[in-house]
């Protein structure tokens, strides 16, 4: 894994969100090779339950910036101490449906037990970048969106876990830019706007 492609880029900002929001991409080097940590959100949270995401949240008034904002929540989720975090560089910011942009950061943090925040975090993951990077591990769908129209949503699926969603296309962009990973050029489906979401 290389992460110098993401220190030299320009990342690509969303300025119209209706509420700013940023979240950690935290890279944890281990002898076995690097990965990624994900937080499973807990299944009583209002928006996304359940689902995996990387730690993060809204920016609060308080917050120096959406870096503050990043490391803050990650250390609120997951017990993260900023200090100990390497910030590497930037992804570019998502627009949700929920009205959020979000800006993820990379960072480089140590590898130790984190230990979630029963709150907003059900579980902590760290998933292999070799198995993130394994396409027996992903696929894809076409479908419709309501709001953004044709849409390609990215599914992971490693140790039992399912990443998707707005996580899923921040870790397709990380994957393209730090390994030598690509997208397949075509999804594996087409399915109706309406389908239920293969998780």
């Amino acid at each position: 894994m290389d992460l110098s492609r993401v220190v030299d880029r320009s990342a690509v900002a969303v300025t119209d969100g209706e509420r700013d929001a940023a979240v950690l991409v935290p890279v944890i080097a281990r002898e076995t090779g690097p990965a990624l940590l994900f937080t499973k959100r807990a299944d009583h949270l209002g928006e996304h339950p359940g689902q995996m995401s990387f730690p993060g949240g809204g920016r609060e008034p308080a917050d120096d910036d959406l870096a503050a904002t990043a490391l803050r929540e990650a250390d609120e989720e997951i017990g993260l101490d900023p200090t100990t975090a390497e910030m590497v560089g930037r992804l570019d910011d998502i627009r949700t449906v929920t009205g959020y942009a979000i800006r993820p950061f990379v960072a480089r943090v140590p590898d130790r037990e984190y230990v979630p925040d029963e709150r907003e975090v059900a579980e902590i993951a760290v998933l292999a970048i070799g198995d993130l990077t394994d396409l027996a591990n992903y696929d894809s769908e076409r479908r419709d969106h309501p709001h953004y129209g044709e849409t390609r949503l990215h599914f992971f699926r490693v140790d039992g876990y399912v990443v998707w969603g707005a996580t899923a296309q921040m870790l397709v962009q990380f994957l393209e830019l730090a390994t030598d990973w690509r997208m397949p050029p075509e999804p594996d489906r087409v399915v109706d706007p309406d389908a239920e979401f293969p998780v």
